[in-house]
């Protein structure tokens, strides 16, 4: 096992009928900007119970961040931060407009003239705004982390940022939320709350058994509870499990210790830039044939995997980790979500030159837990996908 340091300082309150107690968490003298999404929080009765926990505070509010959060718009927000001397930010919604805040975190005390250059400069925030987070849909593990990701629609990029002033300082986890997510959302959550699993699990062997049972406690609980999120109606505890563990897979416990990847983010996040696709969509359109094609670094963790996961038990190191890649996609697959590109654009022919050209421009030399994915490889990884 490697040396590693552990540190999350996000409370959580967890549990259906606690969204009051968000109240306790909040500076008195607050100026809160509350911000969301699309509206929804309106419909399901979420943004009236926010505005009761709110009573008493100086409230302004900030609606429309979208999926994959746009920087022009955060752009808007910012400008409202600032002439309404904001000094407490509260995310009302799911990973996107958590995303958004921890980019308003950081630009808000940021002293540079461009915020973009956060980004694009790879910038560490040590010290943000403060903020919280309602969940209201179980899918990044945004709430418990200080990571984000950035889209910028003008230039077609999306970018990743984060540092030790993004954690959220509280977040509410009310798996009664779920009711009024879609299905394909509830699809979307859970192939990335399992792909986040995979991105720091299948890698290669470091002796760090505890790290390897927490990563396959939250995969076997995720294929376990995937038919009844997605056939059955609402039931508290399927959706409690839910939320959970799309929390765990990515508050930084299952990383601590072991090497990790994060190659199928990467390249994910270029198919949704490039061509619109929902996250965890590219994520499934990418894993298994990044999988395929580092297979030699990747199959005695990949036969693990397999016999833990799946239990495959028959055959040799080798059939084994090809099996558990092919459940892979199978299970992406029996949340209805199709796994080549091509299902999602008939524009795809270019796409692997313009993400290996954008990832070379960019020094990305080797990604991958071995950082020996180079561009070159990043092309023909994305061409495996189409």
């Amino acid at each position: 096992m490697r040396n590693f340091q552990l540190k999350n300082p996000t409370k959580i309150i967890f549990g259906k009928g606690e969204m009051p107690k968000m109240a306790a968490e909040l500076p008195k003298d607050a100026k809160i900007l509350l911000l969301y999404g699309g509206g929804s929080i309106m419909k399901n009765g979420i943004y009236d119970q926010v505005k009761a926990a709110l009573k008493g505070f100086e409230v302004a509010e900030f609606g429309g961040i979208p999926a994959n959060p746009e920087y022009a718009i955060l752009m808007q927000a910012l400008k409202v931060i600032k002439e309404k001397n904001i000094t407490y930010l509260l995310a009302v919604g799911g990973g996107s407009v958590i995303d958004g805040v921890k980019f308003l975190s950081a630009a808000a005390l940021y002293e540079g003239e461009e915020p973009w250059d956060i980004l694009t400069k790879r910038i560490r925030t040590k010290k943000g705004m403060p903020f919280g987070t309602v969940l209201t849909l179980p899918a990044t593990g945004s709430e418990m982390n200080s990571g984000a990701v950035i889209t910028r629609k003008d230039t077609k990029e999306k970018r990743t940022m984060g540092g030790p002033g993004l954690f959220p300082q509280f977040s509410v986890l009310d798996p009664e939320v779920i009711k009024s997510v879609p299905k394909r959302q509830l699809a979307n959550g859970l192939a990335d709350a399992y792909t986040h699993v995979t991105e720091q699990y299948l890698t290669y062997p470091v002796g760090a058994l505890l790290q390897d049972r927490f990563a396959e406690s939250i995969l076997q609980t995720l294929v376990e509870i995937a038919p009844k999120i997605m056939e059955e109606d609402f039931n508290y505890e399927t959706a409690s499990n839910f939320m959970w563990c799309c929390t765990m897979a990515l508050n930084g416990l299952i990383q601590k210790g072991v090497p990790s990847d994060w190659a199928t983010h990467m390249m994910g996040h270029e198919l949704t830039a490039l061509h619109g696709i929902d996250h965890a969509r590219t994520l499934a359109i990418i894993a298994g044939n990044h999988y395929t094609y580092t297979f030699e670094d990747k199959k005695e963790k990949l036969a693990q995997y397999a016999e833990r996961i799946w239990g495959v038990q028959e055959g040799t190191i080798e059939e084994k980790a090809r099996i558990g890649i092919i459940k892979t996609t199978e299970f992406y697959q029996s949340l209805g979500i199709e796994t080549k590109l091509s299902a999602y654009t008939d524009a795809y022919d270019g796409t692997a030159e313009i993400i290996a050209k954008r990832f070379a421009d960019r020094g990305w030399a080797g990604l991958g837990e071995r950082q020996k994915v180079t561009p070159s490889d990043v092309q023909k990884i994305v061409e495996m996908s189409y």
